[in-house]
């Protein structure tokens, strides 16, 4: 079945992230005493009663906005309500109507969409306040508290009964999950809104902007996406305000949720220490790995990737070899379908099983063509047999005589081997050697 959409919108600080964490029952949107903390569209999944539906939190609808970025704000609020099916309106119980009340008020008027009028911060749904927001006319006021979880089960069966009748939808495959990471400023949320091929994330020069791991449903071909723009990731003695501590622990979070990483690194300055770090995260957690070198118009007029870059990159990441590289700019649209490719490549290599026949058969052809070495006492390595026993990271157990007969030198043989027989390009593979009895083993 299709998911509706219920967007939450109103001006800032009035609760709108507090009540997107209450209503689906987990803390995702930073929530914080002060306004202009939520700034992108987040969206999450949520049901009642059995029924699903996509939640999106949205940034303070401001009026007149006289800053890019808070007129960027504004814009994704104005996206979320045209994309929709219920929206839902939050006010301020403490405060009373204020004059950005009534501008949203009149354009969800306006937008012709099932609107539920929410007053939040009432912790006591008969204060006399709740009631001087039916000035807003549209309809009758649900007082909540998100913040002590009061009349949240009035609000939901109110959204329930605002869905759209379910309708039939053809099922795909499951969803890549993708988090986009890298430095602060080396232009993630830009390549993200190239993906889409629209602004569905905020975009400034002023690194940090991204503060949440921002969920991004998007669809190429029969092949489902979930895009996750990320907070810049920061070394950790430059991390001092507690915001950016939690949105960096935040970005770490959506790398471990995510099938593929695209690493981006901008084209015009070089590889450093912690460009190396989220890839050597990246690896450590067993999520499939894509480098884009994004920004590379600034560096080449053409999109080809030179040999000296790639060199570049290679080398301050070759302990990751396995990931494929790209040249991306976001402003030109250069390398965007190579990347989808190249993330959709690295997804299903990051869950391809071996069946056990055609693993064995090449783990032989391996070990004939370069047997391992043997140890002073002339002791040699032997591979018995070897099995997959799971996939997301691909893990291959190897069982063999003596585990400490396997240098590290004959792992990454056999691992390099491996990736070139089944296509394991853009996926760590976990090998693991297990001692065995010659005799308890298969004949």
């Amino acid at each position: 079945m299709s998911t509706p959409v219920v967007a939450i919108v109103g001006r800032p600080n009035v609760g709108k992230s507090a009540l997107f964490n209450r209503l689906i029952g987990r803390r995702m949107a930073i929530v914080e005493d002060r306004p202009g903390i939520t700034r992108d569209r987040l969206y999450a999944p949520a049901s009642w009663r059995e029924r699903e539906f996509t939640l999106i939190d949205t940034g303070g609808f401001v009026s007149d906005p006289s800053e890019s970025i808070t007129a960027q704000v504004r814009a994704q609020a104005e996206r979320a309500m045209e994309e929709a099916d219920v929206i839902l309106f939050v006010v301020d119980a403490t405060s009373g109507v204020m004059p950005e009340d009534r501008e949203v008020a009149q354009h969800l008027r306006e937008a012709r969409r099932p609107v539920l009028l929410v007053v939040n911060k009432a912790d006591d749904p008969a204060h006399p306040g709740v009631y001087e927001f039916y000035e807003l006319g549209l309809g009758d006021p649900l007082a909540v508290s998100a913040m002590h979880g009061l009349a949240i089960n009035d609000l939901l069966d109110a959204v329930v009964h605002a869905l759209p009748d379910p309708t039939p939808e053809v099922k795909s495959p499951e969803a890549i999950r993708v988090a986009i990471a890298g430095r602060p400023n080396v232009g993630k949320s830009s390549l993200l809104n190239a993906i889409l091929g629209e602004d569905r994330v905020v975009v400034d020069p002023v690194p940090g902007t991204t503060r949440d791991a921002v969920d991004t449903p998007f669809r190429r071909g029969d092949r489902d996406f979930i895009l996750v723009d990320t907070a810049g990731l920061r070394r950790k003695a430059r991390i001092d305000e507690r915001l950016e501590r939690y949105s960096a622990g935040r970005a770490l979070g959506a790398i471990d949720r995510a099938d593929v990483v695209a690493l981006v690194l901008d084209a015009g300055a070089p590889l450093v220490e912690q460009d190396q770090e989220i890839a050597r995260y990246t690896q450590e957690r067993g999520r499939a790995l894509v480098i884009a070198v994004n920004k590379w118009d600034l560096v080449s007029q053409t999109p080809e990737l030179h040999e000296s870059a790639l060199d570049r990159v290679k080398a301050g990441l070759r302990f990751v070899s396995y990931a494929p590289i790209v040249a991306t700019s976001a402003k030109e649209g250069w390398g965007i379908p190579e990347l989808i490719d190249g993330i959709t490549a690295a997804a299903e290599a990051h869950g391809r099983r071996i069946s056990t026949g055609p693993l064995n058969r090449a783990i032989e052809e391996a070990e004939e063509a370069h047997p391992p070495s043997a140890d002073g006492a002339g002791k040699q390595g032997k591979i018995y047999y070897a099995t997959q026993p799971s996939v997301k990271p691909p893990t291959i157990v190897c069982f063999v005589n003596d585990s400490e007969l396997f240098s590290d030198e004959y792992r990454r043989y056999l691992d390099n081997r491996l990736r070139r027989v089944f296509d394991f390009e853009g996926t760590p593979i976990r090998l693991q050697f297990r001692a065995r009895q010659r005799e308890s083993t298969r004949s």
